[in-house]
């Protein structure tokens, strides 16, 4: 069209850049928190002295277990709120298990539930 005049909007995207531990890159991201900082507080985390995979596990027991040594860490509730501020995909975050970025109660384990009651 003559006389016409088009405007281009382009959009920035920043990625958040996380402290890794000693070989670990797969480990979560960290919210800044209050308390010690440097390599030495970051290697004490619970999340730094595990395997990365026990963090996003597929099984029941193992997201569990993640969310037991979530208990005493001193950055719980920040990673938490960060975690449903970027809402997460998957995984064991500040002590609760996020699915599709909401927290939910438990993981429910693959396959098709059991029609009768199993002794355990």
């Amino acid at each position: 069209m003559p006389g016409a005049t088009t405007t281009r909007t382009t959009t920035t995207r920043t990625t958040a850049v996380r402290p890794t531990g000693a070989g670990d890159s797969a480990a979560p991201a960290l919210p800044s928190a209050p308390g010690p900082t440097g390599a030495d507080a970051l290697a004490e985390l619970p999340c730094r002295q595990h395997p990365a995979d026990l963090w996003f596990a597929e099984l029941p027991h193992e997201v569990e277990q993640a969310k037991d040594l979530c208990g005493a860490c001193p950055i719980r509730s920040g990673c938490l709120a960060e975690a449903l501020r970027r809402a997460e995909p998957w995984g064991v975050w500040g002590g609760q298990l996020i699915l599709q970025g909401r927290v939910v109660p438990r993981k429910r384990p693959r396959g098709r539930p059991r029609k009768d009651e199993v002794a355990a």
